[in-house]
């Protein structure tokens, strides 16, 4: 296992759209793994490959059971009042913002032995699952806020680059 070295906005890996894994590969089993690691290495609670500068829908979510790696995941099924609470994202270093989703989703996706699961996810796990599924589809925590608080976020990350 190797620890990945987590990509920065803007990097253009983070706005495209992941492709689909057609088949579970050794390669595909050690980048599960390595996307696992990296994202204990950097004290996070999902990380999508996109991150890692790989455009395939793969990615890690840490469980009560330790971290887990979901190949293909696609929210079928979004439920409950949409709540706001503070989210933060490894390929956003420092930017901590208020994000408003539903409190429970159903995921769909594959484990590493190719079986088909079906997650419910509600409250903060819910969250982490939306938000790593939203990487996969090039979508950013800084695109779920209002214009004047993705302007002041994106002031901060230039400040923080140069």
């Amino acid at each position: 296992m190797s620890v990945l070295d987590v990509k920065k906005y803007p990097d253009p890996v983070l706005r495209k759209r992941a492709s689909e894994i057609r088949e579970i590969t050794p390669e595909i089993r050690k980048l599960a793994a390595d996307i696992a690691e990296t994202m204990l290495k950097e004290d996070g609670v999902g990380l999508a490959a996109p991150q890692v500068g790989i455009s395939q829908k793969i990615i890690a979510v840490q469980t009560e059971n330790g971290p887990s790696v979901f190949i293909n995941p696609k929210i079928i099924k979004k439920y409950g009042k949409k709540v706001s609470m503070e989210e933060g994202c490894l390929s956003l270093p420092g930017i901590w913002l208020k994000i408003k989703r539903p409190e429970g989703a159903e995921i769909e996706a594959i484990d590493l032995d190719g079986k088909k699961l079906n997650i419910k996810a509600e409250g903060f796990q819910a969250r982490v699952f939306q938000h790593e599924i939203d990487h996969l589809n090039g979508v950013l925590i800084i695109d779920r806020v209002g214009l004047f608080s993705r302007l002041k976020a994106k002031k901060q990350l230039k400040r923080s680059v140069l």
